[in-house]
Formats: structure tokens, sequence, C-alpha cells
């Protein structure tokens, strides 16, 4: 299992509600967490055999953008 992480402009619990069902949904994804304490608003996402980009693209589908850290 690969852990990958992400700055991003999740802010708040109703941005977690709009990308909850899409990455919750998307294949690949074990486990994940947005850190909304965290200035960076980090996304920390458990995945076996996904890449950063097909994540950022999970997000983007969402509504929300990710930075590779």
């Amino acid at each position: 299992m690969k852990e990958l992480k992400f700055k991003t402009n999740i802010n708040c619990s109703g941005c977690l509600a709009k990308v909850t069902p899409v990455l919750d949904a998307k294949e690949g994804i074990e486990e994940w967490t947005v850190d909304l304490q965290d200035d960076e608003r980090t996304l920390t996402v458990e995945t076996n055999g996904l890449t950063e980009e097909e994540v950022q693209a999970a997000v983007a589908e969402a509504g929300f953008s990710a930075e590779a850290k």
C-alpha cells in the first residue's frame, strides 16, 4: 500500500461532504483523510496502485484542487 499526500482547497465540512462520495467510490483508494486544521488542508490517501494524477483527477471531479506534496 502506498501513501500519497496532497495540498488541497477542501476547507470545511461542506467541502468534505462534496468530495466524500467521489473518493469513497474511487476504486483503489483504501482510506483517505483531510486535515482541516492544517494550513495546507492536507489530503492523505492510502492506495493500492493509484497514481497521484488519478487521485488529483478524482478530487477535481468533485470541484476541488489537489497539489502533490
